[in-house]
C-alpha cells in the first residue's frame, strides 16, 4: 500500500496545523450488483390451534392470553369459528372470580382508584385483571385514553394484567367481547376481575348485566344538577364510593358520603337481601381500600349463601345469549350478499327524499330472507 499522502494545499512549513492524510481506496474483487424492485416479506409465524392457546392460558402465559384475546375481538370469520373454540375449551375453569364492576361521572378518578385498589389487592396475593374499556376514535376506531399509561404503577405489577379495549361504538362503552374476555382471564388465575367503563350514565347500565358487584365514584359538592343522572345509576349500585377524601377535602367527603347514604334508605337495593351504602376513599394516600375490600368480601359470601350470586350469574348468562343472538343477527344482515349490493342504492333513495325509511327496510329485509345464491 502507498505510504499516507497529504492534500496538495498541505503547508509543508507548518505540519502540526494539518492532521489530515489522503489514502488510496480499497479495490472490490467483484462487485456484488444491487437488486432492485424486491419486496421486503414480512417473516410470518405460524398461528397458535385453538388447543395450543388454551394450553397456554391455563399454564398462565401474558403472552398466549394477549394473542387470545385479540382473537375473540376480530371481526373475522375464520377467527370467530377459532375463537369460540377456544372458548368452549376454557370453559369449565372460569367463574371462579369475583367480578366488579367500575363506574363514575369524568373527573372521579376511576384509573386513580382502579390501580390503588388493584395495587392493594396484589399486595394481599391476589392476581387482578383490569378490563378498561376506553372510548373510541371516531376515525380510526382505536382507543383513546390508554389506561396501560394511567396505571403505570400497576401495569409493572407482576400478579396484575391490564388490557384496554376501544370501546368501539357500542352502547355503555362496554365492549361486545369483555364478557369472553372476563372468562379468557378466569381460565388464566386471575382471582378478581376489574372492568371500568367510560363514564356514568344510562346507557352505562350495561356493565351491570355482566359483573357481581357494582361500585359507582362520585366526588364531593356535584351539585343537584347532577341528581337526575346519578340517581338512575345509584339504583344499580351495590356501593358507592366517595373518592378523594384527602387533605381539606376529607371532612366535604364525610359529609357527601352520610347524604348519600341518606338517600340510599329510600331506595329499592340493587342486590336483593344487600342494603347498599357509601363510603370514603383516597386513592392518592390508599386510605378506605380495605375497607372497601371487606365490603366486597361481606358481599360475596352473603350473596353466596342467599343463592343471589348464582342466581345473578344464571340470569346475566341468559342475557348474554340473546345479545350475542342480536350480535350475529347484525352481522348476518350486514354481511348477505344481496344485502351489500341493494343498500347503496336505497341509502340514497332515502336520503334523497324518494321513499320512506320503512318501506326500504321492508325491502332490504325482504332480499335478506332471500337465499344467497
Amino acid at each position: 500500500m502507498d505510504k499516507d499522502k497529504k492534500p496538495e494545499w498541505f503547508d509543508g512549513k507548518n505540519p502540526d496545523d494539518f492532521t489530515s492524510i489522503v489514502r488510496k481506496g480499497v479495490k472490490v474483487q467483484q462487485e456484488t450488483a444491487f437488486v432492485k424492485n424486491r419486496k421486503f416479506q414480512k417473516k410470518t409465524r405460524s398461528e397458535l390451534k385453538a388447543n395450543e392457546l388454551a394450553e397456554g392460558i391455563l399454564e398462565g402465559n401474558r403472552t398466549v392470553l394477549a394473542k387470545s384475546i385479540t382473537l375473540i375481538e376480530s371481526n373475522a370469520e375464520h377467527h370467530f369459528r377459532k375463537a369460540q373454540d377456544l372458548l368452549q375449551k376454557l370453559l369449565p375453569y372460569s367463574g371462579n372470580t369475583i367480578r366488579i364492576g367500575i363506574t363514575g361521572v369524568p373527573g372521579a378518578g376511576k384509573s386513580t382508584f382502579i390501580e390503588a385498589f388493584g395495587t392493594f389487592l396484589c399486595d394481599l396475593g391476589l392476581k387482578v385483571a383490569v378490563l378498561a374499556v376506553d372510548p373510541s376514535s371516531s376515525i380510526s376506531g382505536g382507543s383513546i385514553l390508554g389506561d396501560k399509561t394511567r396505571m403505570e404503577q400497576l401495569s409493572r405489577n407482576p400478579r396484575a394484567y391490564i388490557r384496554p379495549s376501544p370501546s368501539a361504538g357500542k352502547l355503555g362503552g362496554v365492549h361486545r367481547k369483555t364478557r369472553e374476555t372476563m372468562l379468557l382471564c378466569e381460565a388464566a388465575g386471575f382471582d378478581v376481575i376489574l372492568v371500568e367503563t367510560v363514564g356514568v350514565g344510562q346507557s352505562e347500565v350495561i356493565v351491570r348485566d355482566m359483573v357481581d358487584f357494582f361500585m359507582l365514584l362520585v366526588l364531593t359538592g356535584a351539585g343537584d344538577e347532577l341528581q337526575g343522572m346519578k340517581k338512575g345509576i345509584m339504583e344499580l349500585a351495590d356501593a358507592i364510593v366517595v373518592n378523594k377524601a384527602d387533605g381539606s377535602n376529607k371532612r366535604l367527603a364525610l359529609k357527601t358520603m352520610a347524604e348519600y347514604n341518606r338517600i340510599l334508605h329510600f331506595l329499592q337495593p340493587a342486590t336483593k337481601g344487600w342494603e347498599t351504602n357509601a363510603v370514603t376513599c383516597s386513592s392518592i394516600y390508599h386510605e378506605g381500600l380495605q375497607e372497601i375490600w371487606e365490603l366486597i368480601h361481606t358481599f360475596e359470601e352473603k350473596t353466596k349463601t342467599s343463592g343471589v350470586f348464582e342466581e345473578r350469574r344464571r340470569v346475566q348468562t341468559k342475557e348474554w345469549l340473546y345479545s350475542m343472538i342480536v350480535d350475529h343477527l347484525q352481522f348476518s344482515f350486514f354481511y348477505h350478499k344481496k344485502v351489500k349490493s341493494l343498500l347503496p342504492k336505497i341509502e340514497n333513495e332515502v336520503i334523497s327524499g324518494n321513499r320512506t325509511v320503512t318501506s326500504a327496510v321492508e325491502d332490504l329485509f325482504r332480499a335478506y330472507s332471500e337465499k344467497e345464491t
